[in-house]
């Protein structure tokens, strides 16, 4: 084996949170090494192409797991450079002051920081994401104010978005940007905004196309975490690690090393690793009109009812077109695009609770063990009510406003928002990660992705993860300059 090459930061994952302390550790002038399992997207257009996205799931993960009645079942996650945030990403809503805060009768975690702690990197996140209000379109300008209107409930404001103020001169782009990778560079994501900064610097190394098999402990203290081992054999060594793989995929790195190395008694944090898994409740709404719709981008506003304090709704993305294929194949083609074309589309989502039996558990390759999430709604009732009574809400409002809606729940397979593996707190005995994103009990691991995340709140948490690893890395640049000065 040859002698491992050695860095200030080796990163795991290069997502929202991998992406963001690259950028903030480039910057700073360390040596940083960032490891990505899969490959950049093409710019052939294929990453817009419907069919290939959607219907074939050509650039999806194809990765097996379990779940916790023993099926077996294909989470929605992808593996390229920029991870989930080149799919999605493009509504960049921060949390509110109150999400901060721990809520038991919801099942809510508290953070070990808040709002204020959170704000300038928030602002510096949505700077560099370039994000913006875009007018409402003229369909669902007729939509919210008909809905507003006869359900007093319900409001409406500003989706802030990633998108480009080109968009629009780009069909293709404008769209196909919702569950969509741009080809052009339009819609904001890790590797548009952050990665594309520092990928010149000589300090920088890229390493696509290749998998972290194990974390390196030091010979004499386990709970010192000193590199990485790749699927070819090379070891890489940092003085600090960051895991940035998703909800998912960095528990799972460190269950396997606490296992390995018999640390579950030694390390407080120990049993709390892979727990308090959270998905959003998601359910995808359809409202038919008698009326053609010709929105184009569609995803402007964000929906909530004063009854409904832990949800909200956006418009999908999705051009009658788009909606038209997604219609039951038991539709005859020719009524599907009828019924398209007079189509707009909604996206319910409910924070869910946190309960420490939901949970990812790592799997076994030696003894062909699967992966397993175990996670079960009815362990968090609170949320599961909520949801139900925005779905029923949401339908009766469209209703009023002279639209049949239809609905369909996302299973476990939609893992988009999963969150919440590895959660940061104040107290190692229930919690993974301290307020300065590093392992309770470990020397030099760090974790900046979803996994954190206490809450998952009622909007799309990539922004949050964005601002937590520009935080996270911004502690990491001033301890490792320390060290080296000492």
């Amino acid at each position: 084996m040859s002698s491992p090459q050695t860095y200030d930061a080796v990163i795991v994952g290069s997502g929202a949170g991998g992406a963001a302390a690259a950028y903030q550790l480039a910057r700073a002038g360390l040596r940083v090494v960032l490891i990505e399992k899969g490959a950049p997207l093409p710019k052939d257009g294929s990453t817009l192409d419907f069919n290939r996205v959607v219907h074939q799931g050509e650039f999806k993960s194809h990765e097996p797991w379990m779940d916790n009645h023993g099926r077996t079942f294909i989470p929605e996650e992808y593996f390229n450079l920029g991870g989930k945030t080149k799919w999605y990403g493009a509504a960049l809503l921060r949390y509110s002051v109150q999400e901060f805060s721990a809520e038991p009768a919801y099942s809510c975690l508290g953070w070990p920081i808040g709002y204020p702690d959170m704000q300038p990197y928030y602002a510096e996140a949505e700077r560099l994401l370039r994000v913006r209000s875009i007018e409402a379109e003229p369909d669902l300008r007729c939509i919210a104010d008909r809905l507003i209107g006869r359900t007093p409930s319900w409001s409406h404001q500003s989706l802030p978005m990633g998108l480009s103020a080109d968009i629009l001169s780009i069909p293709a782009e404008a769209r196909h940007f919702d569950g969509f990778a741009s080809v052009a560079g339009l819609k904001s994501d890790a590797e548009t905004s952050f990665l594309s900064h520092v990928l010149g610097m000589h300090n920088l190394n890229v390493r696509t196309g290749h998998v972290v098999t194990e974390l390196l402990g030091a010979p004499n203290d386990a709970t010192h975490i000193q590199g990485v081992r790749l699927d070819d054999g090379t070891d890489l060594q940092g003085r600090a690690v960051i895991l940035a793989a998703g909800a998912l995929h960095s528990p799972r790195l460190l269950q396997r090393y606490v296992d390995a190395e018999d640390l579950s008694r030694r390390l407080p944090c120990a049993g709390n690793i892979g727990r308090n898994l959270k998905y959003h409740l998601l359910t995808a709404m359809i409202g038919i009109s008698t009326r053609c719709m010709t929105d184009v981008i569609r995803k402007t506003r964000i929906f909530s009812s004063s009854d409904l304090p832990h949800s909200s709704v956006q418009p999908l993305g999705f051009d009658g077109e788009l909606i038209g294929t997604l219609i039951p194949r038991v539709v005859p083609r020719g009524m599907a695009r009828l019924i398209g074309r007079r189509a707009y589309g909604f996206f319910l989502q409910t924070e869910d609770g946190a309960h420490p039996d939901n949970r990812v558990i790592a799997g076994s390759a030696a003894d062909q063990r699967l992966p397993c999430i175990d996670y079960d709604s009815a362990r968090t009732p609170a949320a599961a009510d909520e949801h139900r009574q925005l779905v029923r809400s949401f339908r009766a409002a469209l209703v009023r406003t002279g639209m049949l809606a239809f609905s369909q729940r996302i299973g476990l397979a939609g893992t988009a928002h999963v969150s919440g593996t590895l959660v940061t707190g104040r107290d190692a005995a229930t919690s993974v990660v301290d307020s300065e994103g590093c392992v309770h009990g470990m020397k030099s691991l760090y974790v900046v992705d979803g996994s954190i995340l206490p809450r998952s709140s009622r909007v799309n948490p990539s922004l949050t993860i964005y601002a937590w690893a520009l935080r996270t890395a911004e502690h990491l640049v001033d301890r490792l300059k320390t060290q080296s000065a000492s």
